[in-house]
Protein backbone atom coordinates (compact mmCIF):
# COMPACT_ATOMS: atom_id res chain seq x y z
CA UNK A 1 0.00 0.00 0.00
CA UNK A 2 1.53 3.38 -0.56
CA UNK A 3 1.40 7.06 1.27
CA UNK A 4 -1.59 9.22 -0.60
CA UNK A 5 0.14 11.96 -2.06
CA UNK A 6 -1.92 15.25 -1.76
CA UNK A 7 -2.92 16.89 -4.80
CA UNK A 8 -2.85 20.98 -4.38
CA UNK A 9 -2.10 23.94 -6.34
CA UNK A 10 -1.54 27.03 -4.74
CA UNK A 11 -1.30 30.26 -6.41
CA UNK A 12 0.00 33.42 -4.22
CA UNK A 13 -0.40 36.62 -5.56
CA UNK A 14 2.48 38.21 -3.78
CA UNK A 15 4.54 37.81 -0.68
CA UNK A 16 5.98 34.17 -1.41
CA UNK A 17 8.58 34.72 0.65
CA UNK A 18 7.09 37.18 2.94
CA UNK A 19 5.81 36.30 6.76
CA UNK A 20 2.37 36.71 5.29
CA UNK A 21 2.64 33.63 3.32
CA UNK A 22 4.72 31.78 6.10
CA UNK A 23 1.99 29.57 7.54
CA UNK A 24 0.62 28.66 4.22
CA UNK A 25 3.76 27.35 3.17
CA UNK A 26 3.98 25.64 6.29
CA UNK A 27 0.60 24.45 6.21
CA UNK A 28 1.35 23.02 2.59
CA UNK A 29 4.54 21.28 3.69
CA UNK A 30 2.85 19.29 6.50
CA UNK A 31 0.21 17.84 3.95
CA UNK A 32 3.25 15.97 2.75
CA UNK A 33 4.88 14.73 5.79
CA UNK A 34 8.12 13.86 7.30
CA UNK A 35 9.56 12.96 3.82
CA UNK A 36 8.33 16.47 1.62
CA UNK A 37 11.31 17.33 -0.51
CA UNK A 38 10.99 20.77 -2.08
CA UNK A 39 12.58 22.25 -5.04
CA UNK A 40 12.81 25.96 -5.68
CA UNK A 41 12.04 26.41 -9.56
CA UNK A 42 14.73 29.54 -10.37
CA UNK A 43 13.66 29.54 -14.15
CA UNK A 44 11.83 33.06 -14.03
CA UNK A 45 14.10 35.39 -12.58
CA UNK A 46 16.90 33.40 -14.30
CA UNK A 47 17.96 36.36 -16.80
CA UNK A 48 18.76 38.86 -13.48
CA UNK A 49 22.24 38.99 -12.56
CA UNK A 50 21.93 38.28 -8.90
CA UNK A 51 20.44 35.24 -9.67
CA UNK A 52 21.67 33.11 -7.23
CA UNK A 53 21.08 35.60 -4.85
CA UNK A 54 17.26 35.41 -5.30
CA UNK A 55 17.32 31.97 -4.79
CA UNK A 56 19.79 31.73 -1.98
CA UNK A 57 17.15 34.18 -0.34
CA UNK A 58 14.57 31.42 -1.16
CA UNK A 59 16.50 29.05 0.48
CA UNK A 60 17.01 30.89 3.70
CA UNK A 61 13.36 31.89 3.55
CA UNK A 62 12.38 28.20 3.90
CA UNK A 63 15.48 27.12 6.47
CA UNK A 64 14.54 29.66 8.33
CA UNK A 65 10.94 31.10 8.31
CA UNK A 66 9.45 27.65 7.51
CA UNK A 67 11.93 25.52 9.13
CA UNK A 68 12.14 23.20 6.25
CA UNK A 69 15.50 22.53 3.60
CA UNK A 70 14.42 23.45 -0.31
CA UNK A 71 17.47 22.73 -3.13
CA UNK A 72 17.27 24.75 -6.38
CA UNK A 73 16.67 23.21 -9.56
CA UNK A 74 19.33 25.06 -11.47
CA UNK A 75 17.20 25.62 -14.14
CA UNK A 76 18.22 29.55 -14.90
CA UNK A 77 18.32 28.72 -18.57
CA UNK A 78 17.36 25.79 -20.51
CA UNK A 79 18.08 27.39 -23.71
CA UNK A 80 21.04 28.70 -25.11
CA UNK A 81 21.09 32.55 -26.37
CA UNK A 82 21.79 33.85 -29.89
CA UNK A 83 25.25 35.89 -28.50
CA UNK A 84 28.11 33.23 -29.62
CA UNK A 85 29.34 31.09 -26.50
CA UNK A 86 26.11 31.59 -25.22
CA UNK A 87 26.15 27.20 -24.43
CA UNK A 88 24.13 25.85 -22.15
CA UNK A 89 25.19 22.59 -19.77
CA UNK A 90 22.68 19.69 -21.25
CA UNK A 91 24.04 17.42 -18.08
CA UNK A 92 23.29 20.20 -15.38
CA UNK A 93 19.63 21.10 -16.96
CA UNK A 94 18.97 17.26 -17.07
CA UNK A 95 20.07 16.92 -13.54
CA UNK A 96 17.75 20.28 -12.78
CA UNK A 97 14.69 18.44 -14.05
CA UNK A 98 15.27 15.47 -12.13
CA UNK A 99 15.22 17.59 -8.90
CA UNK A 100 12.13 18.88 -9.79
CA UNK A 101 10.95 14.80 -10.83
CA UNK A 102 11.53 13.57 -7.42
CA UNK A 103 10.57 16.97 -5.43
CA UNK A 104 7.12 16.63 -4.19
CA UNK A 105 6.86 20.70 -3.58
CA UNK A 106 7.68 23.02 -6.44
CA UNK A 107 7.55 26.23 -5.38
CA UNK A 108 8.71 29.20 -8.41
CA UNK A 109 8.17 33.09 -7.85
CA UNK A 110 9.04 36.32 -9.17
CA UNK A 111 10.36 37.33 -12.41
CA UNK A 112 9.32 37.25 -15.74
CA UNK A 113 6.29 35.35 -17.11
CA UNK A 114 7.90 35.74 -20.41
CA UNK A 115 10.87 34.93 -20.24
CA UNK A 116 9.96 31.33 -18.01
CA UNK A 117 8.06 30.75 -20.59
CA UNK A 118 10.50 30.76 -23.77
CA UNK A 119 13.05 28.83 -21.29
CA UNK A 120 10.26 25.89 -20.32
CA UNK A 121 8.45 25.57 -23.80
CA UNK A 122 9.54 22.40 -25.59
CA UNK A 123 11.21 20.77 -22.68
CA UNK A 124 9.89 18.57 -20.22
CA UNK A 125 9.47 20.77 -17.77
CA UNK A 126 5.55 21.87 -18.30
CA UNK A 127 4.87 17.82 -18.09
CA UNK A 128 6.47 17.35 -15.22
CA UNK A 129 4.73 20.28 -13.22
CA UNK A 130 1.26 18.69 -15.01
CA UNK A 131 2.43 15.43 -13.59
CA UNK A 132 2.13 16.45 -9.68
CA UNK A 133 -0.92 17.68 -10.04
CA UNK A 134 -2.75 14.64 -11.43
CA UNK A 135 -0.43 11.95 -9.54
CA UNK A 136 0.67 13.59 -6.57
CA UNK A 137 2.51 16.71 -5.47
CA UNK A 138 2.18 20.54 -4.29
CA UNK A 139 2.78 23.22 -6.71
CA UNK A 140 2.95 26.36 -5.34
CA UNK A 141 3.40 29.42 -7.82
CA UNK A 142 3.47 32.58 -6.86
CA UNK A 143 3.86 36.53 -9.00
CA UNK A 144 5.24 35.96 -11.85
CA UNK A 145 5.04 32.13 -11.66
CA UNK A 146 1.43 32.01 -11.11
CA UNK A 147 0.85 34.17 -14.30
CA UNK A 148 2.31 31.30 -16.06
CA UNK A 149 -0.09 28.20 -15.15
CA UNK A 150 -3.20 29.67 -16.91
CA UNK A 151 -3.99 28.80 -20.34
CA UNK A 152 -2.96 32.92 -21.11
CA UNK A 153 -0.76 34.83 -19.27
CA UNK A 154 0.03 38.49 -19.28
CA UNK A 155 3.34 39.33 -20.59
CA UNK A 156 3.74 42.30 -17.90
CA UNK A 157 7.24 43.46 -19.09
CA UNK A 158 6.02 44.08 -22.42
CA UNK A 159 3.04 45.55 -21.87
CA UNK A 160 3.71 47.70 -18.73
CA UNK A 161 7.73 48.45 -19.24
CA UNK A 162 8.24 48.67 -23.09
CA UNK A 163 4.64 50.09 -23.87
CA UNK A 164 3.70 46.83 -26.29
CA UNK A 165 -0.14 46.95 -27.09
CA UNK A 166 -1.91 44.69 -24.64
CA UNK A 167 -1.60 40.70 -26.10
CA UNK A 168 -2.01 37.19 -24.32
CA UNK A 169 1.10 34.98 -24.31
CA UNK A 170 0.26 30.75 -24.09
CA UNK A 171 0.67 29.89 -21.09
CA UNK A 172 1.65 26.65 -19.12
CA UNK A 173 -1.88 25.22 -19.27
CA UNK A 174 -1.59 23.69 -16.04
CA UNK A 175 -4.81 24.58 -14.95
CA UNK A 176 -6.57 23.07 -17.40
CA UNK A 177 -6.18 19.49 -15.33
CA UNK A 178 -8.51 20.59 -12.98
CA UNK A 179 -11.23 21.98 -16.21
CA UNK A 180 -9.64 25.60 -16.36
CA UNK A 181 -9.41 27.71 -18.74
CA UNK A 182 -8.07 30.40 -17.27
CA UNK A 183 -5.51 33.90 -17.56
CA UNK A 184 -4.51 33.58 -13.44
CA UNK A 185 -3.66 37.54 -12.80
CA UNK A 186 -1.64 37.77 -9.24
CA UNK A 187 -1.17 41.24 -7.94
CA UNK A 188 -4.41 41.98 -8.91
CA UNK A 189 -4.77 45.10 -6.12
CA UNK A 190 -1.52 46.58 -6.66
CA UNK A 191 -1.05 50.18 -6.04
CA UNK A 192 2.69 50.87 -6.42
CA UNK A 193 1.45 53.57 -9.15
CA UNK A 194 -0.13 55.95 -6.66
CA UNK A 195 -1.52 58.61 -8.83
CA UNK A 196 -1.70 56.17 -11.73
CA UNK A 197 -3.34 52.90 -12.26
CA UNK A 198 -1.20 49.59 -11.68
CA UNK A 199 -4.26 47.48 -10.33
CA UNK A 200 -4.39 44.07 -11.94
CA UNK A 201 -0.68 43.20 -12.20
CA UNK A 202 0.31 46.80 -13.41
CA UNK A 203 -2.45 46.72 -16.60
CA UNK A 204 -4.63 49.02 -15.14
CA UNK A 205 -8.29 48.87 -16.06
CA UNK A 206 -8.18 50.71 -19.46
CA UNK A 207 -6.20 47.55 -20.21
CA UNK A 208 -7.28 44.86 -18.76
CA UNK A 209 -10.77 45.45 -19.94
CA UNK A 210 -9.03 45.26 -23.99
CA UNK A 211 -7.52 42.35 -22.83
CA UNK A 212 -10.73 40.49 -21.30
CA UNK A 213 -11.93 41.29 -24.77
CA UNK A 214 -9.43 39.25 -26.59
CA UNK A 215 -10.16 36.51 -24.83
CA UNK A 216 -12.16 33.73 -26.44
CA UNK A 217 -15.69 33.31 -25.41
CA UNK A 218 -15.21 30.11 -22.75
CA UNK A 219 -12.37 31.85 -20.90
CA UNK A 220 -11.75 34.05 -17.72
CA UNK A 221 -9.61 35.78 -15.59
CA UNK A 222 -9.05 35.32 -11.78
CA UNK A 223 -7.04 37.53 -9.96
CA UNK A 224 -5.57 37.13 -6.96
CA UNK A 225 -4.74 40.09 -4.99
CA UNK A 226 -0.91 40.54 -3.17
CA UNK A 227 0.34 38.96 0.10
CA UNK A 228 -3.00 36.42 -0.91
CA UNK A 229 -3.19 33.09 -1.95
CA UNK A 230 -5.69 30.51 -3.71
CA UNK A 231 -5.36 26.71 -1.84
CA UNK A 232 -6.68 24.66 -5.09
CA UNK A 233 -7.29 20.89 -3.40
CA UNK A 234 -8.02 18.95 -5.74
CA UNK A 235 -8.56 15.79 -3.93
CA UNK A 236 -11.37 17.55 -2.08
CA UNK A 237 -12.56 19.49 -5.21
CA UNK A 238 -12.07 23.10 -2.90
CA UNK A 239 -10.41 26.05 -2.97
CA UNK A 240 -9.24 28.09 0.22
CA UNK A 241 -8.50 31.90 0.34
CA UNK A 242 -5.57 32.67 2.68
CA UNK A 243 -3.26 35.53 3.62
CA UNK A 244 -4.49 39.17 3.62
CA UNK A 245 -6.39 39.75 0.45
CA UNK A 246 -9.26 38.66 -1.76
CA UNK A 247 -9.47 36.51 -5.07
CA UNK A 248 -11.95 37.88 -8.18
CA UNK A 249 -13.50 35.39 -10.65
CA UNK A 250 -14.48 38.15 -13.39
CA UNK A 251 -16.12 36.82 -16.24
CA UNK A 252 -17.55 38.99 -19.01
CA UNK A 253 -16.45 41.88 -16.83
CA UNK A 254 -18.48 41.05 -13.92
CA UNK A 255 -16.40 40.46 -10.53
CA UNK A 256 -17.61 38.03 -7.89
CA UNK A 257 -15.24 38.76 -5.26
CA UNK A 258 -14.09 35.61 -2.23
CA UNK A 259 -12.27 37.33 1.17
CA UNK A 260 -9.33 35.59 2.72
CA UNK A 261 -11.06 32.74 4.77
CA UNK A 262 -13.67 31.40 2.38
CA UNK A 263 -13.34 28.56 0.87
CA UNK A 264 -15.70 27.75 -2.35
CA UNK A 265 -15.89 24.54 -4.66
CA UNK A 266 -13.25 24.33 -7.39
CA UNK A 267 -16.32 24.43 -9.58
CA UNK A 268 -17.11 27.68 -8.49
CA UNK A 269 -14.00 29.19 -10.02
CA UNK A 270 -15.28 28.32 -13.27
CA UNK A 271 -19.06 29.28 -12.82
CA UNK A 272 -19.66 31.95 -9.29
CA UNK A 273 -23.18 30.43 -9.47
CA UNK A 274 -21.28 27.35 -7.96
CA UNK A 275 -20.28 29.04 -4.47
CA UNK A 276 -23.99 27.85 -3.34
CA UNK A 277 -22.71 23.95 -3.10
CA UNK A 278 -19.42 25.18 -0.88
CA UNK A 279 -17.77 22.38 1.34
CA UNK A 280 -15.46 23.28 3.82
CA UNK A 281 -11.95 22.15 4.33
CA UNK A 282 -11.13 19.20 6.29
CA UNK A 283 -10.20 20.79 9.88
CA UNK A 284 -6.72 19.62 9.63
CA UNK A 285 -6.03 21.66 6.67
CA UNK A 286 -7.49 24.96 7.31
CA UNK A 287 -5.68 27.97 6.92
CA UNK A 288 -6.81 30.62 9.11
CA UNK A 289 -6.45 34.26 7.87
CA UNK A 290 -3.21 35.60 8.17
CA UNK A 291 -3.03 39.09 10.06
CA UNK A 292 0.50 39.89 9.11
CA UNK A 293 1.57 43.38 7.89
CA UNK A 294 1.63 43.10 4.25
CA UNK A 295 5.23 44.77 3.88
CA UNK A 296 8.25 45.55 5.78
CA UNK A 297 6.95 49.55 4.92
CA UNK A 298 3.90 48.59 7.45
CA UNK A 299 6.41 47.65 9.80
CA UNK A 300 8.51 50.44 10.32
CA UNK A 301 5.89 52.51 10.42
CA UNK A 302 4.26 50.93 13.17
CA UNK A 303 7.31 50.64 14.96
CA UNK A 304 7.79 54.34 14.30
CA UNK A 305 4.81 55.42 16.34
CA UNK A 306 5.46 52.98 19.24
CA UNK A 307 9.00 53.78 19.67
CA UNK A 308 7.96 57.62 19.61
CA UNK A 309 4.50 57.21 22.20
CA UNK A 310 7.43 55.14 24.18
CA UNK A 311 9.92 57.89 24.19
CA UNK A 312 7.40 60.80 24.53
CA UNK A 313 5.87 59.04 27.68
CA UNK A 314 9.73 58.20 29.27
CA UNK A 315 8.30 54.03 28.73
CA UNK A 316 12.38 52.98 28.48
CA UNK A 317 10.50 49.04 28.05
CA UNK A 318 8.45 50.09 25.31
CA UNK A 319 10.96 51.79 23.46
CA UNK A 320 13.51 49.41 23.39
CA UNK A 321 10.36 46.36 22.33
CA UNK A 322 9.50 48.79 19.46
CA UNK A 323 13.70 48.36 18.65
CA UNK A 324 13.65 44.65 18.89
CA UNK A 325 10.44 44.50 17.29
CA UNK A 326 11.68 46.68 14.16
CA UNK A 327 14.74 44.36 13.86
CA UNK A 328 13.12 41.05 14.09
CA UNK A 329 10.66 42.60 11.39
CA UNK A 330 13.75 43.47 9.04
CA UNK A 331 15.14 39.69 9.32
CA UNK A 332 11.46 38.22 8.89
CA UNK A 333 11.59 40.35 5.43
CA UNK A 334 14.70 39.60 4.28
CA UNK A 335 14.09 36.89 2.05
CA UNK A 336 11.28 38.64 0.54
CA UNK A 337 12.12 39.18 -3.16
CA UNK A 338 9.64 42.66 -3.49
CA UNK A 339 11.91 44.81 -1.56
CA UNK A 340 12.78 47.55 -3.36
CA UNK A 341 14.68 50.30 -1.16
CA UNK A 342 12.52 48.97 2.05
CA UNK A 343 14.92 47.25 3.69
CA UNK A 344 17.29 50.80 3.70
CA UNK A 345 14.80 52.66 4.85
CA UNK A 346 13.98 50.46 7.74
CA UNK A 347 17.46 50.12 8.51
CA UNK A 348 17.91 53.83 8.59
CA UNK A 349 14.58 54.10 11.25
CA UNK A 350 16.67 51.40 13.30
CA UNK A 351 19.83 52.81 13.34
CA UNK A 352 17.78 56.33 14.43
CA UNK A 353 15.85 54.98 17.23
CA UNK A 354 19.13 53.21 18.75
CA UNK A 355 20.34 56.96 18.40
CA UNK A 356 17.78 58.46 20.03
CA UNK A 357 18.27 55.24 22.92
CA UNK A 358 21.88 56.30 23.55
CA UNK A 359 20.85 60.26 23.54
CA UNK A 360 18.36 59.11 26.26
CA UNK A 361 21.28 56.86 28.27
CA UNK A 362 23.09 60.20 28.21
CA UNK A 363 20.45 63.13 28.68
CA UNK A 364 17.58 61.08 30.45
CA UNK A 365 14.42 59.30 28.79
CA UNK A 366 12.19 61.64 31.12
CA UNK A 367 12.06 65.56 30.38
CA UNK A 368 14.21 66.77 33.40
CA UNK A 369 11.72 69.82 33.50
CA UNK A 370 9.29 67.89 34.78
CA UNK A 371 11.67 66.01 37.44
CA UNK A 372 12.64 70.00 38.56
CA UNK A 373 9.36 71.30 38.17
CA UNK A 374 8.22 71.25 41.89
CA UNK A 375 11.07 72.41 43.38
CA UNK A 376 11.91 75.35 40.97
CA UNK A 377 8.02 76.71 40.85
CA UNK A 378 8.32 76.92 44.62
CA UNK A 379 11.44 78.70 44.62
CA UNK A 380 9.90 80.90 41.76
CA UNK A 381 6.85 81.27 44.18
CA UNK A 382 9.42 82.18 47.28
CA UNK A 383 10.75 84.73 44.70
CA UNK A 384 7.46 86.49 43.76
CA UNK A 385 6.21 86.96 47.69
CA UNK A 386 10.27 88.75 48.45
CA UNK A 387 9.51 90.60 45.77
CA UNK A 388 6.12 91.63 46.69
CA UNK A 389 7.99 92.61 50.16
CA UNK A 390 10.11 94.86 48.00
CA UNK A 391 13.07 92.53 49.56
CA UNK A 392 15.04 92.55 45.66
CA UNK A 393 18.56 91.84 47.32
CA UNK A 394 16.58 88.30 48.04
CA UNK A 395 15.26 88.12 44.95
CA UNK A 396 17.75 88.88 42.73
CA UNK A 397 19.62 86.41 45.29
CA UNK A 398 17.05 83.29 44.34
CA UNK A 399 17.40 83.95 40.41
CA UNK A 400 20.82 83.88 40.74
CA UNK A 401 21.31 80.66 42.22
CA UNK A 402 18.73 79.32 39.71
CA UNK A 403 20.72 80.55 36.68
CA UNK A 404 24.01 78.81 38.28
CA UNK A 405 21.77 75.86 38.66
CA UNK A 406 21.40 75.82 34.85
CA UNK A 407 17.48 77.53 35.26
CA UNK A 408 17.10 80.92 33.22
CA UNK A 409 14.11 83.45 35.10
CA UNK A 410 12.35 86.04 32.96
CA UNK A 411 10.53 89.24 34.53
CA UNK A 412 7.60 89.50 32.25
CA UNK A 413 4.65 92.18 32.70
CA UNK A 414 2.09 88.95 32.55
CA UNK A 415 4.57 87.57 35.56
CA UNK A 416 7.87 85.62 35.91
CA UNK A 417 8.79 82.31 33.84
CA UNK A 418 11.58 80.02 33.35
CA UNK A 419 13.35 77.54 31.23
CA UNK A 420 16.04 75.39 30.92
CA UNK A 421 19.34 75.97 29.26
CA UNK A 422 19.93 74.14 26.40
CA UNK A 423 24.27 72.32 27.57
CA UNK A 424 26.04 74.16 24.95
Amino acid sequence: MTDHKPRVIAIMGSGETAPTMTKTHRDLLARLGPRSQAVILDTPYGFQENAPELAQRAVDYFEQSIGHSAIVAGLTRLKAGSTDGDVVDDVAVEQGFNRVREANYIFAGPGSPTYALQQWRETPLPEIVASKVRNGGIVTFSSAAALTLGRFTVPVYEIYKVGSEPYWLDGLDVLAEIGLKVAIIPHFDNAEGGHHDTRFCYLGQRRLDIMENLLPEDAHVIGIDEHTGLVIDIDEGSATVVGNGTVTIRISGRSTVHVSGTTIPVEALKDPGAVSRAVSPRPTHETPRETTATSLSHEVDRATVAFDEAMNSGTADSAVRAVLDLESAIHQWSADTLQSDETNRARAVLRSMITRLGDAAVNGLIDPRLVIAPFVDTLMDLRAQVRTDKRYDLSDLIRDRLVETGVEVHDTPQGATWELRRPE
